[in-house]
Parts: C-alpha cells; sequence; structure tokens
C-alpha cells in the first residue's frame, strides 16, 4: 500500500501534467489565431461576419496610384458598391455580392474591419452610423491595366503582369469580362454561360497547354542532363521528328535545316525539341517541373488551378515528344508561366506574387504593410542567364521579331498550342521580359484560339511593354 506522501505525489504529477497540457493548448490556439487569423474571419459561418458589418461599412480598395478600384456609396442610409473602372478590374478585384471574389474575396477581412480612432467610434455609435472599414491599397497600376486590356481587346484570353524583383502584380486582366456594378442583376445569365466562362478568372484559373513555351523548361532540362554538350548541339531539321512509334511536326510543316541548340529555341523548332527530349531521362523532366513547381500548391493567396505535368508508367517516345514541346498532357496557367518568366528574369530567385501593398485606415494609418518574399531559387543564376540569351535571340531573330525596335531590349518566348480535336487550332502565346539587361516586368499573354504567338500575343506585348515604360518617363 502506497503512503500518503507517495499518492500526494502521483496526484501532482497528473496535475502538473494537465496544466501544462492545458497551456500548450492555449499557446497553440493563440499562435494559429494570429496566424490564420484573417481565414478564420472570412469564413462564412463565422459570425463575427456579420457583427462587423453591421458595425462598419465596406471599405475602399485603390490602385497603386490612389486611383479608386471599389467603394461604397452610402445614400439614403442605403450601402451601395461601386467600381468606376466598369469591367476593366473586373476579374482582378472581383466582387462583394454574389459572393466574394478577386481582392474583395482577399481582403475581406481588412476591408469590413475598422481602425479609426475609439473616439471616433463612440460617435458613429451616439450618432447611429456605422464606421468606415479599413482601406486596402493594391499592387495594380491602372495604365497598364488598361495598355493589356486594349491590347486583349476582344479576344478570349488573359495578360499577366508583374514586377521582377518584387513578386507585384501590376496587371492582371482576363476576358470575357463583365460589369461588376451590375453583377445582381446580370448574375443569371453570366453563370448559366458555361461556354465562354465570363466569372472565370482566365490569368489565374485558366488551364491551358503551354505549347512551345514550354521549350524554355525542355532546355533548362537539357541543359541539367548534357552541360558539356549542349552548346554545341547541332540538328538536322527536315520539317518532322519521327520514332519507330511516334512523329512530330514543325509547326505548319516548316523545315528549318540545320540549327544549333540557340537557333533551335528562337525558331521554335519542334522537330528539335522532339530530338531533345529523347535524350532527357525521366528522372531528369521530373525533378526540373516538381523545381518549377508543377503539380505542386503556389505560394498565393487568391484562387487559382494547379499547373500539371506528368508521364505514364510507360514513359512512351510518344509522351516525351508530347512533353518536350508543350503539348500531350500538360497544362498550366498564365499565373504559373508567369512566375517562371519572372524567376529567370531574377537570376533564378521564383518571387512570390502578391496583390495587396498595405492596409490603411481610412484616417491613413497604416494597419498592415506587405513586403516582397521570396518564394525559392528554382535555378542557379547561370542557368538562368543561359536561358536569358535564348530568350533574347527568339526576340532578335526568331519567332518575336514583331516587339523588336522599342528603346530597350526584351527576351521572351512565344508559343502556339494546339488544343480540341479539329487539327490547326491553337493558342497564341507569349511570355518575356524587360529590360533583358536588368529586367523590371514580366509580362504572360494568352489569346485562346488566335493561332500563332508571333502573329497575335507579340504585338500585344509590345504595346504593354511601351506602357509600362512610357509611364516611368
Amino acid at each position: 500500500m502506497k503512503k500518503p506522501e507517495e499518492k500526494n505525489s502521483s496526484i501532482y504529477v497528473v496535475m502538473y501534467s494537465f496544466v501544462f497540457l492545458f497551456l500548450g493548448m492555449i499557446a497553440y490556439l493563440c499562435l494559429y489565431v494570429k496566424q490564420n487569423g484573417q481565414d478564420l474571419l472570412n469564413n462564412s459561418y463565422n459570425t463575427r461576419q456579420k457583427i462587423l458589418l453591421a458595425q462598419n461599412y465596406r471599405g475602399s480598395i485603390y490602385a497603386s496610384g490612389g486611383e479608386v478600384l471599389a467603394e461604397t456609396k452610402i445614400k439614403n442610409g442605403s450601402e451601395e458598391r461601386k467600381y468606376p473602372y466598369g469591367n476593366l478590374f473586373s476579374h482582378v478585384v472581383g466582387y462583394s455580392t454574389r459572393g466574394k471574389t478577386g481582392v474583395e474575396a482577399q481582403a475581406n477581412a481588412y476591408l469590413i474591419q475598422s481602425n479609426i480612432p475609439l473616439s471616433e467610434k463612440v460617435i458613429n455609435e451616439t450618432a447611429g452610423a456605422k464606421n468606415p472599414g479599413d482601406n486596402v491599397y493594391t499592387t495594380l497600376q491602372v495604365p497598364v491595366q488598361e495598355a493589356a486590356s486594349r491590347a486583349l481587346d476582344n479576344y478570349r484570353g488573359a495578360v499577366i503582369v508583374t514586377e521582377v524583383k518584387t513578386g507585384k502584380v501590376i496587371a492582371m486582366v482576363s476576358k470575357p469580362d463583365f460589369d461588376p456594378d451590375t453583377i445582381a442583376a446580370d448574375w443569371d445569365k453570366l453563370s448559366e454561360n458555361t461556354d465562354s466562362a465570363m466569372l472565370m478568372n482566365r490569368a489565374t484559373q485558366g488551364l491551358y497547354p503551354p505549347g512551345s513555351t514550354f521549350k524554355i523548361v525542355t532546355a533548362l532540362c537539357f541543359m541539367r542532363q548534357h552541360p558539356e554538350e549542349y552548346a554545341s548541339y547541332t540538328f538536322n531539321c527536315p520539317g518532322y521528328f519521327k520514332t519507330a512509334n511516334a512523329r512530330i511536326n514543325c509547326y505548319h510543316g516548316i523545315s528549318h535545316g540545320k540549327v544549333d541548340f540557340t537557333e533551335s529555341f528562337a525558331k521554335s523548332c519542334n522537330s528539335s525539341f522532339a530530338n531533345m527530349g529523347m535524350q532527357i531521362d525521366r528522372e531528369t523532366f521530373e525533378k526540373t517541373v516538381k523545381e518549377l513547381s508543377f503539380n505542386e500548391k503556389l505560394p498565393v493567396s487568391f484562387l487559382y488551378s494547379q499547373s500539371r505535368f506528368s508521364f505514364s508508367e510507360e514513359f512512351t517516345d510518344a509522351e516525351r515528344l508530347q512533353a518536350a514541346i508543350g503539348q500531350g498532357t500538360t497544362v498550366m496557367t498564365p499565373l504559373h508561366l508567369n512566375m517562371i518568366t519572372q524567376a529567370i528574369a531574377n537570376g533564378g530567385v521564383m518571387m512570390k506574387p502578391y496583390l495587396i501593398d498595405s492596409v490603411t485606415s481610412e484616417n491613413g494609418t497604416v494597419v498592415k504593410k506587405f513586403s516582397p518574399e521570396e518564394y525559392k531559387r528554382v535555378m542557379t543564376t547561370e542557368e538562368s542567364e543561359a536561358l536569358t540569351e535564348l530568350m533574347k535571340a527568339v526576340v532578335e531573330e526568331g519567332t518575336a521579331k514583331k516587339v523588336s525596335g522599342l528603346e530597350f531590349t526584351v527576351a521572351g518566348k512565344t508559343g502556339s498550342a494546339e488544343y480540341g480535336q479539329t487539327k490547326g487550332e491553337s493558342h497564341a502565346w507569349f511570355t518575356g521580359f524587360a529590360p533583358a539587361e536588368d529586367p523590371e516586368i514580366a509580362v504572360t499573354i494568352i489569346v485562346e484560339g488566335a493561332g500563332s504567338g508571333g502573329d497575335y500575343a507579340v504585338p500585344m506585348a509590345k504595346r504593354i511593354f511601351r506602357a509600362y515604360f512610357e509611364q516611368e518617363n
């Protein structure tokens, strides 16, 4: 039989264990709330949202230059959300009725809280008035957004423009677009029109075959697989490449003749890249695409689709040839392609794309400031420099000549990505950055069903680059 002292000792051990366990749970809960507070508040089941909406009216959303992108107008005690730029920012800023999308969703927890002084809150409560919600300043630049929208015109597709060194999203356009001011009235028509998917943000959610823009990835794989030999690589292109079980044709069956590594990239020679694909093993392909964030979550706080790349167990010749030129089962978003382009321009370091620059109270006090963040290094500096030279050659002597002639040097890659069952149907791609020597912005464009990237996407990119650099001067 235990002595009383021993019993007391056991009780103390159990008691202290429970106390430490309880304190640990409290600490974990506090840390979790601190790290996930905005997500918890944004949860539609959180009743605190209703309390805040009863106390505060929704704050405004601004462009980086101070232009109002969304605001709450109060007339005769009734609140109405207004979007001064209409369709221009419809997808990226989004809407706050019929659910929430875009920045309206991402920044909801900030917009419905109010950080004005307590004395002002007391005055408002006494007067029976609501408090002004906090304001959100985005990274978006109106002149660049306007240029991107005008360039895309009436085509279906998307444009995304980011700052190379920071990851700031300075323009994001998706078409067809809609008028967020009339979203409630137009809801049935917009939501039923599944053919054009007007409500989907193609820049972040659209999944497309990357076509020849994926040759950026294939070139990187080939350099890694053959570090000593790639510089002396040559191939004689007859307009096609075939193995015993598969065949790839160059665009429109063009015969490029003898091409080296740079010329293969600049002229976007499918046959040469199919030949390279047969010299890249499965491990190199899969390791490289993983490092570039295929089949993985991206470090963004807005809605997006996950890019996909895969091989079957058989790893057939047809798969390798299709993968090498960005066809087959490979699909990616314009957002993801832009991130890879940004990383090349940034010496191999991929930044986290972000849309919100700061949050302020109605009287201008900074509530929260967002800063650039590195995501990860996806390639060496030497690899990024080699890819930059290849992309410069595309503009100087290859498929993107139509973007040349500016006061600065552009580096880029075009793509004509086949889709559907009808032969000859293709999306037009361009992705690139400028100035090539000291990059500032990365531009990625997809034009659905347009055809050649060099004929359609490249002239659009030229207008966007020009608009950005002209506003700087």
